[in-house]
């Protein structure tokens, strides 16, 4: 069902980014499954499922047949969720209970003795891992088809104008820094770097450039309390901490919210006044591919990243935070 409905999520975005027509039609020789589309506000805009809807979980079972909601195609073409109901597994379940009942009595008390030992040594890690993995793809495609739209719509045109240009250019700037998040978390930052003494100051001034524009987009409001300090570590290393604790502020914020960073007596604060996170998942949010919200998009690498280069410069983070009022990261020098 998943595979089945990922397809035509990826033909309504490719047809939505290609200016072509998106044709329906055909989805109706689909036997085994019956599909329907919908709009933000959930409502049908067509197809052949005439079932009531329930909204509030991704999968459920229903009269013998499983309904999966699908949130993946982001608005293209005016759709936001696509409706995929199975018509074959009530089916198919009668026929294998059939066959399972014998060959279950056969080898029960064996299966039941490995198995056992089995799932607790192998299948929960193994399917934490899959998860993982599943999810960490999932969310680079949501967070790569962002800039990448955006690069394709404002190169639409021949002659581009300035507002075009910055949107392009701030959209490379997106997809470079999360090509170096990917290399940085997985080659381990083995490459030999250079390390030289910088002043915090100025390197925070030169990142705040790329984020100003992002930030405005939200209305939001970048407070600036930052002093000159000296420090010795690499260049590349100070920019990953810096982009991806603001970033976050950003991502993370509400509308026309604040952001305050603070530079003084060798701590840096970034502070923000968006979303928090719960109590009980702060202790994980440093883990890989761990992400404490769904509200926003994301790899959950970026604090793994910032608390690997904290530890291998010995800089001590301190994370507040509050729900609906905000959070706040302290880097002590």
């Amino acid at each position: 069902m998943q595979n089945t409905v990922s397809k035509i999520s990826s033909r309504i975005i490719f047809a939505h980014m290609t200016n072509r027509e998106f044709d329906p039609s055909n989805l109706s020789k689909l036997d085994s499954y019956e599909i329907a589309f919908y709009d933000d506000n959930k409502k049908k805009i067509f197809g052949n499922l005439e079932d009531k809807i329930d909204f509030s979980k991704e999968l459920r079972l229903k009269d013998e047949h499983y309904i999966l909601i699908d949130d993946s195609v982001l608005g293209h073409l005016g759709v936001y969720f696509i409706v995929i109901k199975e018509n074959l597994f009530s089916k198919k379940i009668s026929e294998l209970q059939i066959q399972t009942l014998m060959f279950f009595l056969f080898i029960y008390s064996l299966i039941s003795i490995i198995g056992f030992y089995l799932a607790r040594l192998f299948i929960k890690p193994i399917k934490e891992e899959r998860e993982k993995l599943n999810n960490f793809i999932r969310d680079t495609t949501h967070e790569l088809n962002t800039p990448i739209s955006a690069i394709l719509m404002s190169t639409e045109n021949k002659e581009l104008s300035a507002k075009q240009v910055e949107r392009v250019r701030l959209s490379a700037k997106r997809i470079s820094e999360m090509y170096k998040d990917l290399i940085y978390i997985f080659l381990e930052d083995k490459e030999k770097k250079e390390i030289n003494i910088y002043n915090l100051k100025t390197l925070i001034h030169e990142q705040l450039e790329y984020f100003e524009p992002l930030a405005s987009k939200k209305r939001i409001k970048i407070d600036l309390d930052i002093e000159d300090f000296n420090y010795k570590i690499n260049r590349d290393d100070f920019i990953r901490i810096v982009n991806n604790l603001i970033s976050n502020a950003i991502k993370y914020n509400k509308m026309g919210g604040e952001i305050s960073i603070v530079l003084k007596n060798k701590n840096l604060t970034i502070k923000d006044t968006g979303i928090g996170i719960p109590e009980e998942k702060i202790k994980d949010i440093y883990k890989r591919y761990y992400r404490a919200t769904s509200e926003q998009g994301g790899f959950g690498i970026g604090l793994n990243i910032v608390n690997h280069i904290c530890k291998k410069y010995n800089i001590n983070i301190e994370v507040n935070s509050q729900i609906s009022k905000g959070t706040s990261f302290i880097l002590s020098f």
